[in-house]
């Protein structure tokens, strides 16, 4: 099943209301699907520390059908039945336009700043899919009864009914758990080709595409009979549109010609190359920062 084109931007003023009714507005103008924010504390990774949702209620509002959703949220700051009660009312708030982006969260630096542990890998993702397991039982029945290693929950009536009969959730990440993960529970799994240090310093180690063609075989037998009904979604890091368009960093020279996160060149190459990597590896949602930028593009290829 070929799915048609969708693209997306995540950056934008969270922080202002007036700036980012207009922000919101140009994004869908210029055709683009959703509009999403981040989730982050502190400026480690850049002043974008405003609430993951406070945003996306004004964006949505602002717009006609423009979806919104955080990409992503760290797991670790969040009790699942707590995060449902909150993508509920957003969803009621956004007129059903939620999309649930969900991550298991890597920073040691955000963790040191707030006090909470950052638990090991192998933890962490255990404590996502517990996550996961008892999220979409809230967000698709009212209630859940799950005792886990991580929570414990007994919740006969939620107390609140979404707009939307069935929230999506996208989820990114990088490792074989998380992509069979996202196999089990995402609508939309987001490539991301981030690696991290010990301390969860992200890099670019998996931005090849033979790193991609890997995860998307894992996605395929993770998902079984659910492959076709998950969109495939990158996170890109670098994009330039022209003919003097400006190419990524000399680091990633080799592999930039077909990396799904490293868009530059001129308007035909780059339908080119993402016509390829959808025929390649499935991926047809691209998730951009600079919508003026990357129009040319989207007005080429959105539902094509």
């Amino acid at each position: 099943m070929t799915r048609p084109f969708r693209f997306a931007i995540q950056t934008g003023p969270f922080h202002d209301v007036a700036k980012l009714t207009a922000w919101a507005q140009l994004v869908e103008r210029l055709g683009y699907d959703e509009l999403w924010s981040s989730d982050h504390i502190g400026t480690a990774f850049g002043r974008n520390s405003v609430d993951p949702f406070a945003g996306l209620i004004v964006a949505a509002n602002a717009t006609e059908s423009l979806r919104v959703g955080p990409l992503v949220l760290n797991n670790e700051f969040y009790n699942p039945a707590l995060l449902a009660r909150t993508a509920i009312s957003v969803d009621q708030m956004t007129s059903g336009r939620l999309i649930l982006g969900l991550g298991t969260g890597y920073a040691q630096v955000e963790h040191d700043a707030i006090g909470m542990d950052l638990l090991a890998p192998g933890r962490r993702v255990t404590r996502f899919s517990e996550s996961l397991q008892v999220l979409r039982q809230l967000l698709d029945t009212g209630a859940c009864s799950f005792q886990g290693q991580h929570h414990a929950i007994e919740i006969d009536d939620l107390g609140i009914t979404p707009r939307q009969s069935h929230i999506p959730f996208l989820i990114g990440g990088h490792g074989r758990r998380v992509v069979g993960l996202a196999g089990q529970y995402a609508d939309i799994f987001q490539f991301t080709g981030l690696t991290h240090a010990a301390d969860g310093t992200p890099s670019g180690g998996g931005f090849g595409i033979d790193d991609i063609r890997l995860r998307a075989q894992w996605l395929t037998e993770a998902a079984g009979d659910r492959d076709a009904h998950i969109e495939r979604s990158a996170l890109v890091q670098h994009t330039a549109v022209g003919e003097d368009a400006a190419p990524p960093s000399k680091r990633y020279a080799d592999i930039a010609d077909d990396s799904p996160f490293l868009l530059s060149g001129s308007l035909e190459q780059l339908v080119d190359k993402l016509e390829r990597l959808r025929e390649d590896v499935g991926i047809s949602h691209f998730v951009v920062r600079d919508p003026e930028g990357f129009a040319p593009v989207v007005d080429a290829l959105a539902g094509r």
